[in-house]
């Protein structure tokens, strides 16, 4: 058996590390703990039993359902937006040779370097306009009490699709990037060979681009997926309605229950709240290891 010997200076950085992951994990542990305790406090502690209480009334007492269900919405349409977008709009700047490729690559990056807080106004005042002309158009064609349930789906404020378009926005500048990338490194004789053998451009994409970009469109939904997922700042804005409130929204206004904050359910929440990045991560996780590993410097 072989003992490997460290230097005073590498056990001290192992040492620093093992402390520094702990720091990180003693709040997942928390979050954990307090989840299942009947009895849970603000502080870390073991829990005298085990329950699914909390997880229970996320179901019933409260609206945990709707506020899944409306996540999942909203997450998923900007997610396969972005991808489709991004697929198309990557493959178009990545074939062509114009002279403006390059300065709007740079131009679009911007919209991830200013902060959305900073877009915010300008951007309420743009969808607010929109949304009062999808109004009119909403009641010139749908009874009275249709126009509520209307606008709720295609609502550009306190509707679906404002908030789906807008979350892909955000997200849609590197994932053009992520994309574009991996179609360079696509060979053009791939698109000549399929061309002579007389397939037409959606053949060509179907069959032969995407499964040689399909890392970068994998790496680019799960980006797309967890920060859409993670965002509070857009749904907090563009939503008002109690039956199209997301998860973080929902989290946001348990907490704000100062009085009673039941720890329980609110780390219940967050436990849930945390599983579908998980899961997305768990799948996608391969796709995104390419990227970095290889794909980008290219």
């Amino acid at each position: 058996m072989v003992i490997r010997k460290f230097s005073r200076a590498q056990a001290t950085s192992y040492g620093f590390l093992f402390l520094l992951t702990i720091f990180c994990l003693l709040p997942f542990l928390w979050v954990f703990l307090a989840s299942v305790d009947p009895n849970a406090r603000q502080f870390l502690q073991l829990p005298q039993g085990l329950t699914e209480t909390h997880f229970v009334k996320i179901f019933t007492t409260e609206n945990g359902g709707r506020w899944f269900f409306n996540s999942l919405v909203v997450v998923g349409c900007a997610t396969a937006v972005v991808v489709v977008v991004g697929g198309l709009g990557g493959y178009a700047l990545s074939r062509t040779n114009a002279w403006w490729k390059r300065p709007f690559l740079y131009a679009i990056i911007l919209v991830r370097v200013l902060p959305p807080t900073a877009l915010i106004v300008p951007l309420y005042k743009v969808m607010l306009t929109a949304n009062n002309v999808m109004r009119g158009f909403v009641q010139s064609i749908v009874p009275a009490d249709w126009v509520r349930p209307t606008m709720q789906i295609v609502g550009f404020v306190d509707g679906y699709l404002g908030l789906i378009l807008v979350m892909a926005a955000l997200q849609l500048p590197l994932a053009l990037w992520i994309i574009k990338t991996f179609f360079d490194l696509v060979p053009k004789d791939y698109e000549e060979a399929a061309i002579m053998d007389g397939a037409n451009v959606f053949q060509r994409i179907r069959r032969i681009l995407v499964p040689l970009a399909l890392p970068g469109l994998g790496a680019a939904a799960l980006l797309t997926f967890i920060a859409a997922w993670g965002d509070f700042l857009m749904p907090l804005t563009f939503i008002s309605s109690a039956e199209l409130q997301l998860l973080p929204i929902g989290l946001f206004r348990a907490f704000l229950r100062v009085n009673d904050v039941d720890y329980g359910f609110l780390c219940a929440l967050a436990l849930l709240y945390t599983l579908p990045a998980i899961i997305a991560f768990s799948y996608s996780r391969r796709f995104l290891v390419q990227t970095f590993a290889g794909g980008v410097k290219g």
